[in-house]
């Protein structure tokens, strides 16, 4: 994988504009589909359990996040995963506050004992908790930093067969064999609500276009961290919020070139 690659997925991302559907929480759904349109893809948020297999056939791709959850949602994200399973559609998911609750983490390793997951992505806490480990986490958010990262998303890629991308001061990724690490990125990401969550959405994105998902999720780390990179150049310590509005244009301005000069990643 080279910044060419990268920059041609991004290319077709923003030629293709791929329906992106997505069963989020209700604190990240206008920050998620504004960053997807600037992006240049299209977001669709439907839940209803009425319609949610006919929209996933609509879709290039499937993002499930748990945020705020019930079990009629998760119902619905559960018929939403077979469906997109059954067309070939891939699925993202994000078991945001794993560990936070004994029913949060039921209802994550459920959704991935129903659903082929094709990429994983969360904090160090909410991986571990997804595979029965015991990491701290507070509320939604990570706690301290207690193993290594690369070896917990090693191992649960292997033990979930799927994709896993942990997020952090530097992301990980890996299939359990093949494994990258990528330094794009800034602290102010997590000062603003629902960043990671719209990452998985990105995930969700490129996944559309590009059916060799690492590729498709290498590229969309890197260049969500490079987006973070350039807005922070442009707004510098005036603080969240002006970060938050220059970061959404930053993903609609970030170029094939930016790619090529800050991309920051390595295999492992």
């Amino acid at each position: 994988m080279n910044c060419s690659e990268m920059s041609l997925i991004l290319q077709r991302v923003r030629e293709e504009n791929p329906l992106v559907h997505n069963i989020t929480n209700v604190v990240v759904t206008n920050f998620t589909a504004n960053g997807l349109l600037s992006l240049g893809a299209s977001p669709v948020m439907a839940n209803a359990s009425e319609e949610v297999a006919d929209m996933v056939g609509i879709s290039r791709a499937l993002v499930l996040n748990i945020g705020t959850l019930n079990r009629e949602l998760v119902s619905s994200m559960i018929l939403a995963g077979k469906t997109a399973n059954e067309l070939g559609i891939p699925v993202i998911f994000d078991p945001v506050g794993a560990g936070a609750t004994p029913f949060r983490t039921e209802m994550a390793q459920l959704i991935i004992n129903e659903v082929k997951i094709s990429v994983l992505r969360g904090n160090a806490a909410e991986i571990a908790n997804v595979l029965g480990e015991k990491w701290e986490i507070k509320g939604v958010d990570a706690g301290e930093q207690q193993g290594n990262n690369v070896e917990l998303a090693i191992n649960a890629a292997k033990k979930l067969n799927t994709i896993v991308v942990i997020t952090g001061k530097e992301d990980v990724l890996t299939t359990g064999e093949t494994t990258y690490l990528v330094s794009n990125g800034h602290h102010l990401l997590t000062k603003v609500t629902g960043t990671g969550c719209l990452l998985t959405s990105v995930i969700g994105a490129f996944a559309g276009v590009e059916k060799n998902l690492v590729h498709a999720a290498l590229s969309a780390l890197t260049f969500y961290g490079i987006a973070a990179e350039k807005a922070i150049e442009k707004v510098g310590n005036m603080g969240p919020g002006s970060f938050q509005i220059e970061f959404l244009n930053q993903l609609a301005l970030v170029t094939s070139e930016d790619i090529h000069q800050f991309a920051s990643f390595k295999q492992l």
